[in-house]
């Protein structure tokens, strides 16, 4: 994707220096003058807790800064063709915010880690990325690429695109009352459309010029590399298709083509309630 040197979005929250195990130097005074208030030996607090000052790497690196760069332009881009598909069908996009977290993160929809991967939040419109999982999405399933990148911060505003147009909240009120293989299967169905939006984003981004050569091939393929089945092959050494909530790699793919082919609102909305 040729990103550098486009706008970035300033809809980014960076909350990274908030995350990780590190006290700082000030949390660890801070740390010690409680412990001496409540009566506690405050040098044997530093000494038991000074190994933490400075445990995470720092988040300014040249490597670090591009990363966020990069999600910035991605939500910018995310930004002018969900403005301009908003715009054809009469209605107002509102963007939602990018947090930007290392190790955990309080939002609200409750504390998640790293290891919950990028999700979204309905009540507070925010995505939120710890930008490690860009690392984990190459080195450990396989899904190379910027645009692979660009594919998950997609997928989850595909998310903030459901809440705005009202179908996250329709599946949830749907899902009360069922039992847990059709809860799931409601779920698949959200996962899907947000795949499906991920791809009509593509397809603007491709009509601006902005879509190099294997481009849609790198998001197909993270598509695929997040399926249910190949995740939990992975994991587990076997499949359950009833407890599946995302979706299986081959549906996952297909509802990306679906957005990027279909170019249209209605290519990804058609049929939901």
């Amino acid at each position: 994707m040729l990103w550098k040197g486009r706008r970035e979005s300033g809809n980014v929250e960076d909350q990274r220096s908030f995350g990780g195990k590190s006290l700082g130097v000030g949390g660890l005074v801070l740390g010690a003058v409680v412990v001496y208030l409540m009566g506690g030996d405050p040098l044997a607090f530093l000494a038991q807790n000074a190994g933490n000052v400075q445990r995470s790497a720092p988040v300014n690196s040249t490597q670090d800064n591009e990363k966020k760069s990069f999600a910035a332009v991605v939500l910018a881009e995310t930004e002018d063709a969900w403005n301009h598909l908003f715009t054809e069908a009469g209605r107002r996009y509102q963007a939602p915010k990018l947090v930007l977290f290392r190790d955990r993160v309080q939002s609200e929809c409750g504390t998640a880690g790293s290891a919950t991967g990028p999700f979204y939040c309905p009540p507070d419109r925010r995505v939120y990325l710890d930008l490690s999982f860009f690392d984990e999405l190459s080195r450990n399933l396989g899904a190379k690429g910027d645009f692979a990148a660009a594919y998950v911060i997609a997928h989850e505003v595909g998310h903030h695109v459901q809440n705005l147009l009202g179908l996250e909240e329709a599946a949830r009120r749907a899902q009360k009352g069922m039992d847990e293989k059709e809860r799931n299967q409601v779920s698949v169905g959200i996962e899907l459309q947000a795949d499906c939006f991920a791809g009509l984003w593509a397809k603007q981004v491709q009509g601006k010029g902005l879509l190099e050569p294997g481009d849609v091939e790198e998001a197909i393929g993270a598509a695929a590399a997040v399926g249910d089945d190949r995740l939990q092959k992975r994991n587990r050494g076997y499949v359950v298709p009833d407890s599946f909530t995302h979706g299986s790699s081959e549906r996952r793919m297909a509802a990306f083509k679906r957005g990027f082919e279909g170019g249209a609102l209605e290519s990804c909305t058609r049929g939901a309630s």
